[in-house]
Order: C-alpha cells, then sequence, then structure tokens
C-alpha cells in the first residue's frame, strides 16, 4: 500500500498551466532580393530557444520561451524569425526544491507547450512566404536541461 501511496504522489501534477499567449512577434524580410535569397537558404537556418522566468503572486510564474529562427551565417541578406511565447504557470505543491521547480518549468512545461508553439511558429513563417518549412530535429527538453547542469 505505502508503494502505492509513493507511486500516486509522484504521478500527481505539481503544476497548472492557467493560460498562455504569443507575447511578442517578429518577422523580419527587409526587402525582396533578402526574400529570395532566404528563400533558397532558409532551411540552413538554426533554431535557438531561450527560457526565462519571472515570478508572480500566489505559486505562480510566468515562463516565456523564446523561440528564433535565422541564418548562422554573416550572410548580408538574411530573414530573421522570433516569437516569445508566455505560459502562465500555477505551482500547485507549495514542497518543492529548487531542482524539482527547474525541472518542471525547463523540461515538463516545455514538452506540454512546444507542440503546439512549433506548430504556431511553423505556420507564421509558412505565412510569411517559405511555404512547407519543417524543423527536423526534435527538440528534447531533459537533454537540454541536462547539458546545462554540466
Amino acid at each position: 500500500m505505502e508503494n502505492l501511496r509513493i507511486w500516486v504522489k509522484m504521478m500527481t501534477k505539481k503544476y497548472e498551466i492557467v493560460l498562455n499567449y504569443i507575447k511578442d512577434l517578429s518577422v523580419e524580410i527587409p526587402d525582396a532580393e533578402t526574400f529570395i535569397f532566404s528563400k533558397e537558404y532558409i532551411t540552413k537556418y538554426s533554431l535557438g530557444i531561450n527560457i526565462t522566468t519571472k515570478g508572480m503572486k500566489n505559486n505562480i510564474i510566468e515562463v516565456i520561451t523564446k523561440l528564433h529562427y535565422k541564418d548562422p551565417n554573416e550572410n548580408k541578406r538574411k530573414s530573421y524569425f522570433e516569437i516569445s511565447y508566455a505560459t502562465v504557470v500555477k505551482i500547485t505543491d507549495k514542497n518543492l526544491n529548487k531542482e524539482e521547480l527547474e525541472k518542471i518549468i525547463l523540461i515538463e512545461v516545455q514538452n506540454e507547450i512546444y507542440p503546439g508553439l512549433e506548430k504556431k511558429f511553423l505556420n507564421i513563417i509558412n505565412d510569411a512566404g517559405f511555404p512547407n518549412l519543417t524543423l527536423e530535429k526534435k527538440v528534447d527538453f531533459e537533454k537540454l536541461y541536462n547539458q546545462r547542469l554540466n
């Protein structure tokens, strides 16, 4: 019975996503020549991810997940795409230590929101004139978290 109680406690979600929204959005294509050049090289662009937080009242945290998609080379003609996605998270377990809270924000919340965020971001890039763009590599937030510690 004790093992069951421990298992149920582990399986209980320690946070709740209250809401999420696009906080900021940027699509930069300076001119037609840049668009034509970018269209040819967009598959060579790289995706960057940055996650920040802002504490609020009542165990609520605003988590900002920023994606940017840009040319990693020093080309003069390049386009730039960025989305800042806010997720408001209520921490329901008041007994979390710092590491548990970090894992919730950097792994669990990201795993939950990222598929929808990636779809929104790709739709915006597609609507900007770059149809059929896909991101080949799936993001492993647990691996990123562990790399951050090393």
